[in-house]
């Protein structure tokens, strides 16, 4: 058990959300952030419901200022932010050659530079400190490549290597820096895209759940119990790493 506080982006739902819930129930005090405030608040509640302690934080990742109040108000309401998850991200599916510039900066503001963001204002006062744990989530997408995610794989193949680069600048300092890449993972936004894809939504999953070696797609919960590890004293000695949880979908 822990009972450092950890700062989650788009913490209220989703994968954010098994994470936010996980990390509550071995003891970690979350910060709850994200841009939808009143899901935030539901799941901080749920924390708080079964015995952990969680606040809500208002949080726009685009927006340097918005990421700095978030801070400050996670540190002024739980403590110094000892565990970041920057898990904040957006994704739409289509060809490449149908994108648009403004398509591209989104993505890329969102998933790659968000992180940035969080990052160069959380990780000074780790420094300082001494300790510290930054989890970034990525995406096998980032890996291998996805079919009708060309800008989002990129953003998150620039979340691997700036992970890899900031866990070499901060690795006598105490900071560990890790990336946890999730395959097909059921969500909401998994179900938004099936249902939109013009096909049967259920035979959509079905078909991604056959590739998988494991025959079933991921819960945010295995996404969670790899972020829980990399946020632990038991992973003080690993960083620069890149974890997959796809059931066996990426071995690489």
């Amino acid at each position: 058990m822990s009972n450092r506080v950890a700062f989650v982006t788009g913490g209220a739902q989703g994968i954010g959300g098994g994470i936010s819930e996980a990390l509550g129930a071995q003891g970690f005090r979350v910060a709850v952030a994200d841009l939808n405030l009143d899901a935030a608040k539901q799941t901080a509640q749920r924390i708080i419901d079964t015995g952990g302690e969680a606040t809500a934080v208002a949080v726009d990742v685009t927006d340097i200022e918005s990421v700095r109040d978030a801070v400050t108000m996670t540190v002024e309401q739980l403590g110094d932010i000892e565990v970041v998850v920057n898990n904040a991200g957006w994704d739409d599916f289509m060809p490449f050659l149908k994108t648009t510039e403004d398509f591209w900066d989104k993505i890329l503001d969102i998933n790659f530079k968000g992180a940035l963001r969080v990052c160069h204002t959380v990780v000074p006062a780790m420094v300082e400190r001494g300790f510290g744990r930054v989890i970034n989530i990525g995406s096998d997408a980032g890996r291998v490549g996805s079919s009708l995610e060309a800008v989002y794989s990129g953003a998150k193949g620039g979340i691997i290597a700036f992970t890899k680069t900031l866990a070499r600048e901060v690795a006598t300092k105490g900071v560990t820096v890790n990336t946890v890449c999730p395959g097909p993972t059921d969500t909401p936004a998994l179900r938004k895209f099936a249902d939109n894809s013009g096909e049967d939504a259920d035979k959509v999953i079905g078909g991604m759940a056959r590739s998988v070696p494991m025959k079933r797609l991921g819960s945010p919960a295995d996404v969670a119990v790899a972020v829980a590890f990399f946020a632990s004293d038991a992973a003080e000695y690993i960083t620069g790493q890149t974890l997959s949880v796809s059931g066996g979908l990426t071995m690489a």
